[in-house]
């Protein structure tokens, strides 16, 4: 049943770029796919290990950075008259050491930080992406700061015997988000269904009676950790080669807020949680925006996610699941043939 509706929905979406022409609500699907990466990544930690990370914007933004930096090139001055230069490397090198260095930082951030949990994990997370987003705005000879890194090349895929196949339309772009997005989600589907998985949400459910079994908490949540700053670096370098110029407002705190919005209203510790939740608050406002002043727009929003969370307090995901699973079974109604065998009123 699961994996039928996870063809049909793969190919509802394959289908929007063939009868949508509209540029502006295709440019619009695009970031929000991006987006939508980013909040799988974090539903791995929020979700699966129980870890709210507030400074998640800044893998994302490490990313973006490596991979436009990696395609465009630098020169750079060092301490003692050094100075590192770097000639331009195709974007697709710069894709992979987008998910190789966020892969880092996420290691070095979760050595660090799982060794103090809770609130502390927090606060390492924000200070860590404060201080990326500092040195992108200062480190001026290098990001360019305010000024940006503008004319970052479109991704090229090469195609053996036939050269590369630059992809510089919206159609093109809209695919590729598509199938990085398939082959992310596969991915945290088989590591969640695997015995790591299931260490993961071990330590999550019960800390104690996980440690008490063999589990390695530390190892256990850097991997995790690593694995989600690598998809959360993959989604910035394709936002980087799509919009074309980074600047440091990248790691603006509102982008993690959003992605944390998509996966509380989506359904923390599910699947399509940051998908759906993803969809939904990333084309609100576009859908608000003919039709709202801005400040009406927020409001909006925060309606819709109060409402969401009231209506739907596990997320829209999990409790529709759940709605279903117990209209299907008859739970209801078995309850109410059990009160009544056992001579008990049932509850108004």
């Amino acid at each position: 049943m699961r994996a039928a509706v996870t063809i049909l929905a793969v190919a509802a979406l394959a289908s929007v770029p063939l009868w949508l022409r509209d540029p502006y609500l295709l440019n619009a699907l695009i970031t929000t796919g991006i987006f939508v990466i980013g909040a799988m990544s974090l539903n791995l930690l929020l979700g699966f290990t129980g870890q709210l990370s507030l400074g998640h914007i800044a893998f994302f933004g490490i990313g973006a950075y490596v991979s436009a930096l990696t395609s465009l090139g630098f020169d750079v001055g060092l301490p003692g008259d050094v100075r590192l230069v770097h000639a331009p490397w195709p974007p697709i090198a710069g894709f992979l050491l987008a998910i190789l260095v966020a892969g880092m930082c996420g290691y070095f951030v979760g050595l660090l930080s799982f060794r103090v949990r809770g609130a502390y994990f927090v606060i390492v997370t924000i200070s860590f992406a404060e201080v990326v987003r500092l040195v992108a705005l200062n480190w001026v000879e290098l990001t360019q700061g305010p000024l940006a890194l503008t004319n970052i090349p479109s991704i090229a895929l090469p195609l053996p015997g036939l050269g590369e196949l630059t992809l510089r339309t919206k159609m093109q772009n809209y695919y590729l988000v598509l199938v990085v997005a398939l082959v992310a989600y596969l991915l945290i589907a088989r590591l969640v269904h695997s015995h790591f998985g299931r260490a993961m949400r071990g330590l999550m459910e019960n800390e104690t009676l996980a440690v008490s079994v063999g589990i390695d908490v530390t190892r256990t949540l850097t991997v995790a950790a690593v694995i989600s700053a690598a998809i959360a670096g993959a989604a910035g370098s394709l936002y980087a080669h799509y919009i074309r110029i980074i600047d440091p407002e990248v790691f603006a705190f509102i982008n993690t807020v959003t992605m944390v919005i998509m996966v509380i209203s989506g359904g923390k510790g599910s699947l399509a949680g940051p998908v759906v939740g993803g969809l939904i608050f990333g084309l609100l406002p576009v859908a608000l925006r003919p039709v709202m002043a801005p400040e009406a727009q927020w409001i909006a929003y925060g309606g819709v996610l109060i409402a969401i969370l009231f209506v739907l307090p596990r997320g829209i995901v999990p409790s529709l699941a759940q709605r279903f699973i117990r209209r299907r079974s008859g739970a209801p109604a078995l309850a109410s043939v059990a009160l009544t065998e056992t001579g008990a009123k049932e509850p108004a």
